[in-house]
Formats: structure tokens, sequence, C-alpha cells
């Protein structure tokens, strides 16, 4: 037996390595003071995602005004222990700060574009990967009825074209939940639209199933 096989069956991350997977999980900021839970997150994930720290709330709470603090700790304690770090979410209907949900139009397309830069720039060159668009889509395949898609149907292509501007090393996720079965229509609105983006050069790397 190879001594890797062998580590393969110590922990989670190390079983996923041995297929060139990872395995991750989300950690709150208000639950690393307790040792049971960052013991077993250090020890069994080599994948860290901020449960809340990182969506458009806590980042961004006064227009133009970033807080980092919350994420930037789950950062640091995912790193400390060796462990990569992935971000979420940039662009999200809910968990929206006050002052964004009462923007529309060309003022809350800005507003998003400022934010998925000023959210970014703190970050560049430290993530592996970021779920620039989370939820975006009915149960049926159409587009989820929001105040950002309601600046426009290209919303989500603008959301990943500023995202590669502003980090052009970090992966590019769409996430969503209810698409890993094949015949939904929710998952084949998000196949069409990945389709269209990877036909026309929009910057895309992966899609998250939360399942």
């Amino acid at each position: 037996m190879m001594p890797s096989a062998q580590a393969a069956e110590s922990t989670l991350g190390a079983a996923a390595a041995q297929s060139g997977r990872y395995f991750g999980t989300a950690l709150a900021r208000g639950r690393l003071g307790d040792s049971t839970y960052t013991t077993i997150s250090a020890r069994e994930f080599n994948m860290i995602t901020a449960e809340n720290e990182m969506k458009p709330d806590a980042t961004q709470p006064n227009r133009g005004q970033f807080n980092f603090s919350a994420g930037d700790q789950i950062y640091d304690w995912a790193t400390q222990r060796g462990l990569k770090v992935r971000g979420h979410t940039l662009a999200w209907h809910a968990q929206q700060p006050g002052w964004m949900q009462s923007l529309s139009g060309s003022n809350l397309r800005q507003a998003m574009i400022d934010h998925i830069n000023g959210v970014m720039g703190h970050y560049k060159g430290k993530l592996a990967a970021w779920d620039v668009v989370n939820e975006a889509f009915n149960e049926d395949g159409s587009r989820r009825s929001s105040n950002l898609q309601g600046t426009g149907n290209d919303w989500i292509e603008v959301a990943f074209r500023t995202a590669r501007a502003a980090d052009p090393g970090v992966k590019l996720c769409y996430n969503d939940y209810n698409i890993e079965n094949w015949s939904y229509g929710k998952t084949q609105g998000v196949y069409r639209m990945i389709q269209d983006f990877k036909s026309r050069g929009v910057p895309i790397d992966c899609v998250g199933l939360q399942t």
C-alpha cells in the first residue's frame, strides 16, 4: 500500500486529494472560538468558505464603505493552517445591505460593479475561487425576478466580466441549488447560460451545485 493511499483514509481532505479533488466546508466567524469546531475543520478539510462573512451585507454595509474584518478573520484562520479559501458571494438577490436593496436600474448596476471591484480588489490573488453570482434562476429555468435582474438581462455577464478584470487569476463560478437533475428546467436554464457564455468568451470557470 502506498503511503498516500493510507493517508487518504485518515481525513476527508486527504481522501479527496487522492483523485485530484478537495473537500471543503463553510465556517462561521462566531464559532472560531469553539475548539471542537475548529479542530475538526482544520483536520478534515482543505478548502474553506465563509458562511456569511463575505456576502454583500457583510462586506459593504454602507455604500462606498467596505468592511473586511469578519471575512479576513476567516481567511487568516484558514490560510494559517494551509487551507485554501473560496469566496462567497459577490452578486446575489439576498443578503444585500439595505442601501443596495433600495436601488434599481443603472444606479444598482453601477453599485454591483463597484461592489465586485471593491471586494475582489481586497482579496486579489488570495482566493482559489469566487461564487460571482448566486441563485439567479427560477425552478422552471427562467431568470429569477430580482432587483439585479431588473437592471437588464446581461447583469450576470457583466458581473463575470467585471470579476475577471478585477482578479485575472481566481476561478469564477456560478452557484445555484436544484441543478443536479439533468432533465429539470432549472438545470437546463443554467446549462444554456453557461453554454452561451462559453461560446461568446464570457469568463466563467465553474458551476457550484448546492446539494
